[in-house]
């Protein structure tokens, strides 16, 4: 199957644009269809301020020479990247919303706009927006963005980015000068368009919505493409729909690890949330912990704290079963089952890793590493009101007792209740220290996200314009990122 362009049609089609030889579109999802997704186009807003430019994102697809109006016409007024897709596509999906199932959803304030190749390596990536207009799928909303909306999506995957969380990340936001009403934010508020770039948008409730249409033609060949375009390692596969599952339950389990790890809340673990790629997208009301507090939620409207912090790895076990009840209709359901058993093994070491390399530890062994993690977790519940989540693996990283015992929070960490996590701290071995090297580590305190600091960001946007605040922020949690070192 042919997909993209040979190099000779790009280069014809890329002259007097300047892009690197990194520019590699890749069409891909088009070729499934109109039964997959509608074209569209992106509303005509009044203004186009660039106010978030992910430069070192852009450069990984052959798009950081573009100028300040280039990116605007693309990412704004949305003219087609060249050689690539040639219109927007408004993804059709269904999707469980607090577990009650609704066919009348897709793309309703945003759509597909390009799949490039990743550079180094060939990863395929979308460039996918939000709040960009209206779509058949837009039911009764307007298809737009909050530019508040806007700027904690741009914070929230930035600081999962530093921790290491598998994340979409928010490759462009503008601001469209529309006023706009809404009943959770002081109204009229500001608009904007957001661009991120996710590794994949296909969605568990893609597969939903053919499931429900009775349509498991089209569920074989969700299977083939999510195999072609992201598991190519299965392309041999006896049988490709429960291979498939097996390899979206580990990415899964992976994710909600890290998430777990980094103290963060998704706050709405829909269906239509969750993508087959294990990757972290579309945050409304996403939190990061204070502290540690199994029960603490992230939506004020999740009543019975579905999606609570502690709730996340079951949330996301149902999740796959619904997606394993799609592929029922196309292979025998034994297979499944045996793919979904791997969650529970699957997560356990993923969540062993995870907070190893936030203790910035190498592993002794699975037993070893399961006690020092039970400590770790002991450890931030009995430090209660006084410890927070993110100060905890700022002090204790790469696992020596200098640091934490020399800092703020000395008389705590002294006390009986780390007794058992000293302990167990106490043969480990740090996973590259020459990390604390780095400037962040002789700060105090670490870079946090909480909400009381988003909301003091946004607050120098709303009242004075002003945008140095949340700019330097985005400075500082790069420097995070590249202190830290999480992979």
């Amino acid at each position: 199957m042919k997909t993209g362009l040979a190099p000779a049609d790009i280069d014809g089609h890329l002259r007097g644009m300047p892009v690197s030889s990194d520019y590699r579109p890749d069409a891909r999802f088009m070729q499934l269809g109109p039964e997959f997704s509608d074209p569209v186009a992106a509303a005509d807003f009044p203004q186009t301020i660039l106010r978030h430019r992910n430069q070192r994102a852009a450069e990984t697809v052959g798009l950081g020479a573009l100028t300040d109006d280039e990116w605007i016409r693309h990412f704004g007024r949305f003219e087609p990247l060249p050689a690539g897709q040639p219109g927007p596509l408004a993804m059709r999906y269904h999707g469980h919303q607090f577990r009650t199932y609704n066919p009348d959803l897709g793309d309703g304030r945003g759509f597909l706009f390009a799949q490039l190749r990743e550079t180094p390596g060939a990863r395929l990536l979308d460039l996918a927006t939000k709040g960009s207009g209206q779509t058949p799928w837009s039911r009764r909303g307007d298809g737009r963005l909050t530019l508040k909306g806007g700027v904690r999506e741009v914070l929230a995957a930035t600081m999962l980015e530093a921790l290491g969380v598998p994340t979409s990340r928010c490759f462009s936001l503008i601001e469209t000068g529309e006023n706009l009403e809404r009943n959770d934010e002081p109204s009229p508020t500001r608009s904007a368009v957001m661009v991120r770039l996710s590794h994949s948008h296909m969605r568990f409730g893609t597969f939903q919505r053919q499931a429900y249409l009775e349509r498991g033609d089209n569920v074989s060949r969700l299977v083939d493409h999510c195999i072609d375009a992201y598991y190519p390692e299965l392309a041999d596969a006896a049988d490709r729909p429960a291979a498939l599952l097996a390899a979206v339950v580990a990415r899964t389990a992976r994710l909600v690890a890290r998430w777990m790890a980094a103290g963060f809340v998704h706050g709405v673990l829909n269906t239509d949330n969750m993508v087959v790629t294990g990757e972290s997208f579309d945050y409304g009301p996403w939190r990061f912990l204070p502290r540690n507090d199994p029960n603490f939620t992230a939506a004020y409207f999740d009543e019975t704290g579905l999606y609570s912090f502690g709730r996340q790895p079951e949330a996301a076990f149902w999740n796959l079963q619904q997606l394993a009840g799609c592929l029922s209709l196309v292979t025998e359901s034994d297979a499944l089952v045996a793919a979904l058993n791997g969650f529970t093994p699957a997560y356990r070491e993923a969540m062993r890793a995870a907070m190893l390399a936030r203790l910035g530890l190498r592993s002794r062994g699975p037993d070893a590493d399961l006690e020092l993690v039970n400590a770790a977790f002991r450890a931030l519940a009995e430090g209660g009101e006084r410890l927070r989540w993110e100060p905890f693996f700022f002090d204790w990283f790469c696992g020596g007792e200098g640091r934490a015992l020399a800092g703020p929070r000395a008389d705590l960490y002294g006390g009986e209740a780390f007794f058992a996590f000293r302990a167990a701290l106490a043969d480990a071995e740090a996973d590259r220290p020459e990390r604390l090297d780095h400037p962040m580590f002789a700060a105090a305190e670490p870079e946090e996200m909480l909400v009381d600091e988003v909301e003091t960001l946004w607050a120098a946007i709303a009242d004075r314009d002003d945008w140095g605040p949340f700019e330097a922020k985005l400075a500082r949690l790069e420097q995070a990122r590249q202190a830290w070192g999480l992979v």
